[in-house]
């Protein structure tokens, strides 16, 4: 184990399937929560409304109230944010080079198992 990880209690919330692709479209800069909605297919409000909440709460993002009527508010990497940009890059990086490899080790174990031979056959 990672000394401060333990398997009970990670720091880590990057493994969702939502922090990530935040991430990348704050990579840019600020956005509103409607401009994060757009590319964020298939997300509900509330789903977007917790996962911005929990990187907030981690240090991840800011979020920035300019107020007004109607309110507008802004979310953006923090420093801290910004920081996984290149380990998220070296994984995608992985990710491309291995694929073939990857695809076919799940093709393999996917496969139907044969039946083996009836017994005196």
């Amino acid at each position: 184990m990672f000394a401060g990880c333990s398997h009970v209690t990670s720091p880590f919330r990057i493994g969702g399937k939502w922090t990530p692709k935040i991430i990348r479209c704050l990579e840019t800069g600020p956005r509103r929560f409607g401009e994060l909605e757009v590319p964020l297919r298939g997300i509900t409000p509330k789903v977007l409304t917790e996962t911005l909440r929990s990187m907030e709460r981690d240090g991840l993002v800011t979020r920035t109230d300019h107020g007004g009527i109607p309110p507008r508010v802004e979310y953006e990497l923090s420093a801290l944010g910004r920081t996984l940009l290149a380990p998220m890059a070296a994984c995608c990086a992985w990710a491309a080079a291995h694929l073939p490899e990857l695809m076919e080790a799940r093709e393999e174990h996917e496969a139907p198992i044969p039946a083996p031979d009836a017994p005196g056959h």
